[in-house]
């Protein structure tokens, strides 16, 4: 039994950060999911706003989310208040910190296994895809028992003000935006991180099958 290793957590937190980021940032980008959801949550008639109108307005805000992205978010026919332009400007900053982190994390990760084959030590793999696991279990377990609360939990820890509280009067923005959807694009989070731990144990139990094969005697 290999002995086990602090530093392999940490490898874990690692790759869990990558995982993340690319969730994140394809949730983000994959524009489908919405629009798949403007119907099956009939939000053009929740909300009284045409089909078409809701795309191109939705497809601004994702473009400004863009890091690549400069200016200030002018929505093409909805009317916006100065707090709600604000939280979007504070959600972008939180998107775009994801391209950073992910990409750091990327860079740690290649150097990881990089250093991880020179030595010849898969050992870490299980472990990184055990601890992997952790966060979008928890955050899946409290989504599960009441992802109302959740909600509002992850709004009190990312934001230190309450212009998350739209009106649908001055931001009819908030009208084309059920929780739901969101509820679809965390899930789309959590399906990336499961895919990259299973990833990483499949890896590990490849690793396994090899030595044992290799140190067998006849």
């Amino acid at each position: 039994m290999r002995k086990f290793k602090f530093t392999d957590i940490l490898i874990g937190f690692v790759f869990t950060l990558l995982f993340i980021s690319i969730g994140v940032i394809a949730a983000v980008n994959f524009r489908f999911i919405y629009y798949y959801d403007i119907s099956h949550l009939k939000i053009a008639e929740t909300s009284g706003i045409d089909r078409q109108v809701i795309i191109e307005n939705y497809d601004t805000l994702i473009d400004y989310n863009s890091p690549f992205f400069k200016g200030d978010l002018k929505f093409p026919t909805l009317a916006a208040s100065a707090s709600g332009l604000q939280h979007f400007k504070e959600v972008k900053n939180i998107f775009v910190s994801f391209y950073y982190v992910g990409f750091a994390s990327l860079i740690a990760v290649i150097i990881i296994i990089l250093y991880k084959m020179r030595k010849k030590d898969r050992s870490y793999l299980l472990v990184s895809s055990i601890t992997v696991l952790v966060l979008p279990a928890v955050t899946a377990l409290g989504c599960a028992i009441n992802f109302d609360a959740a909600f509002v939990i992850f709004h009190k820890i990312f934001f230190r003000n309450n212009y998350w509280l739209f009106d649908p009067v001055t931001d009819p923005v908030i009208t084309i935006l059920p929780d739901t959807f969101f509820l679809h694009e965390l899930i789309v989070i959590i399906a990336f991180v499961v895919i990259g731990s299973v990833v990483l144990f499949l890896l590990s139990r490849k690793k396994g099958r090899r030595s044992y094969f290799t140190n067998r005697h006849y």
